[in-house]
């Protein structure tokens, strides 16, 4: 569905943002940003975000996208895999296959339904499942907690996350679905993997291309929901 950026696409690559106010780290950044050949593709291909390229390369391994009918994106601004979904699910306005949630704000997507409020809410999941209208095929999740620079504090705030979503995905997925969530490198922790293995066929670490070298993110993917009826709670094994 998708190729590697291969170079320069519209924007002179090995930019350099003059010195000024802005802090050495806020610098480099910018640099980074500028430079990231992701970016410029995602720009060139009116893509919102460089993260789309994570989710197309995933599911050019994987096929976590084939023949689903409806998804649920969580942490959804600003759009990219929501951008996605819409595209493989053929989801309208007047046919919405799609719904999107996230507690900052993100534009409108044509086939997408936008929920903007906290995951965490005690109502969003219902919320979600009013929205979408059936089981979705698909739950992805890029949610990460904001950082605060202590590396074991976010790990847990994001892992948290993780695993508040895959809870969410086995009670929601049609049979054979599959869910795809962000985590940091570590992993998901043994009483997640335990769980996702029990209710899913397979379960995998993948950390895409696209996610840059020094980033502690990478992806867990559970594919093939075996179904409610066969749900086991890993307190019950």
């Amino acid at each position: 569905m998708t190729r590697p950026p291969s170079g320069p696409t519209g924007r002179k690559l090995g930019q350099k943002v003059k010195k000024g106010k802005l802090k050495a780290s806020s610098r480099r950044w910018i640099e980074r940003h500028l430079n990231d050949p992701y970016v410029q593709q995602a720009k060139q291909e009116g893509y919102r975000s460089r993260a789309v390229y994570k989710l197309l390369e995933i599911d050019a391994k994987h096929k976590i996208l084939d023949n689903a009918r409806r998804i649920i994106d969580l942490g959804a601004a600003p759009g990219g895999w929501s951008q996605i979904s819409a595209k493989v699910t053929d989801s309208t306005d007047e046919d919405p296959k799609v719904v999107a949630i996230d507690f900052l704000e993100m534009d409108g997507l044509a086939g997408v339904t936008f929920l903007q409020m906290d995951f965490l809410d005690d109502a969003a999941p219902q919320a979600l499942m009013d929205a979408l209208g059936g089981a979705p095929d698909v739950v992805l999740s890029d949610m990460a907690a904001p950082t605060t620079g202590h590396r074991r504090t976010d790990h847990l705030r994001t892992m948290h996350l993780c695993e508040v979503a895959a809870h969410f995905a086995v009670e929601v997925l049609a049979p054979g679905g599959h869910f795809l969530a962000k985590t940091f490198q570590g992993g998901a922790e043994a009483d997640l993997l335990t769980m996702l293995k029990q209710n899913f066929k397979s379960v995998i670490h993948i950390k895409p291309p696209s996610s840059r070298a020094e980033s502690v993110e990478m992806f867990v993917l559970a594919k093939g929901f075996k179904g409610r009826s066969r749900r086991v709670n890993p307190d019950d094994a």
